[in-house]
């Protein structure tokens, strides 16, 4: 199952803060995706996992994102990379939730497992400088 067209409608954009950003392993499963700019957002901290971070829901001093404008396609794409289970959401790898960004609401995937004994971070972004990860 899809996220419905309606709602890519009403909320085509999405938070990307790992192997998804530009220059990193993962970016090209956003191909045809138009890339609108980064933004910095209070409303998450990354935990990092090793070859990839995980965001939470918890108030940080400003992770950097990047955002893009997607189509039903992509997302879907995403959905399917990020392990996100659509029908049962928290049993996933991730949740998708809306954040607010500079350039509108847009969709962010949370992860869903214990975050116990990994390093955060509440400031900056993923990887962490001088980091051999590609997340």
């Amino acid at each position: 199952m899809n996220t419905p067209p309606i709602a890519i409608a009403r909320t085509p954009l999405v938070v990307v803060y790992g192997t998804l950003k530009r220059g990193l392993r993962n970016h090209h499963w956003l191909q045809g995706a138009e890339f609108l700019g980064s933004d910095c957002l209070t409303t998450v901290a990354l935990y990092d996992l090793g070859p990839y971070p995980g965001a939470k829901a918890e108030q940080s001093r400003g992770v950097e994102v990047e955002v893009f404008r997607v189509n039903a396609r992509l997302l879907a794409d995403l959905d399917r990379l990020e392990g996100y289970q659509v029908r049962l959401p928290k049993c996933g790898v991730y949740d998708r939730a809306i954040h607010t960004t500079t350039f509108g609401p847009a969709w962010l995937y949370l992860y869903n497992h214990d975050i116990a004994g990994f390093p955060v971070i509440r400031e900056g972004g993923w990887p962490a400088s001088g980091s051999t990860h590609g997340n």
